[in-house]
């Protein structure tokens, strides 16, 4: 079963540059559901999301698959 994740992009100067919004306990958010996602980033960002969808401003916001697979492909994990 997959996860999603959401990311924010907020330094102009580093596009590249993403992170994971996390809950108040600094974990991040996680759902089964990428509707569920997406209604959420709707709901932390949403004149970030707005403006993405009129292509007003750049992207700034994501919904991201969670890898399955990260223990395994970070061999610094062990």
């Amino acid at each position: 079963m997959g996860a999603f994740k959401l990311q924010v992009q907020d330094d102009d100067k580093r596009p590249d540059y993403w992170h994971d919004v996390n809950t108040d306990l600094g974990t991040p958010y996680l759902f089964t559901k990428e509707a569920d996602a997406r209604a959420k980033l709707l709901e932390l960002f949403p004149i970030l999301v707005k403006m993405e969808q009129f292509r007003a401003d750049f992207k700034r916001t994501r919904v991201v698959v969670v890898n399955p697979y990260d223990d395994i492909d970070n061999p610094e994990k062990y």
